[in-house]
């Protein structure tokens, strides 16, 4: 890799790191299986998408490229299987929703069933527009919000039923 082709791969991990972290976080509920998929998603783009991406499409390939990668890994015979977090680890009361951070949030999602996951996901990081994440995931539009609209209904659920324990 030549220094100016090292220069806009920096720029790019800069500019997309966090929100693929955040979205694999929600995705995996692990920490390092975040890190090593948004890794690997750069690993990728450094070897075979470097000469092939345009800058218009490349936000799309990135987040595209990483929701492939998590599916392919779970379909993957797993040797060692690492635990998430239990999201019930994290309590929040109804009054406090503002106040949620990054790993509270990213607990609810441990609760969302994966067709739903990763679209709520992508809705709530607003990383991508509709269009775009539906292109991501490979799924049709109308589709991709009536995932939407029910991982919302489910979300609301969860947090009633949170609501009620407490």
């Amino acid at each position: 890799m030549s220094r100016l082709q090292s220069l806009n791969f920096k720029k790019l991990v800069d500019a997309y790191h966090t929100g693929l972290y955040r979205f694999a976080h929600c995705l995996s509920q692990d920490e390092q299986t975040a890190s090593d998929l948004v890794q690997h998603t750069f690993f990728i783009y450094a070897n075979k998408g470097a000469e092939s991406r345009e800058n218009a499409a490349l936000k799309i390939w990135f987040y595209a490229t990483l929701y492939h990668e998590y599916v392919r890994q779970r379909a993957a015979p797993q040797v060692e299987t690492r635990k998430a977090k239990p999201a019930g680890a994290t309590r929040v009361k109804a009054e406090n929703l503002s106040a949620f951070d990054g790993e509270s949030t990213a607990a609810l999602f441990a609760w969302v069933e994966e067709p739903l996951r990763a679209p709520l996901a992508l809705f709530y990081l607003r990383a991508l527009t509709y269009r775009e994440m539906a292109e991501a995931l490979g799924t049709p539009v109308p589709e991709l919000l009536e995932q939407v609209a029910a991982g919302k209904i489910r979300l609301k659920a969860i947090l009633a039923q949170r609501a009620q324990r407490e």
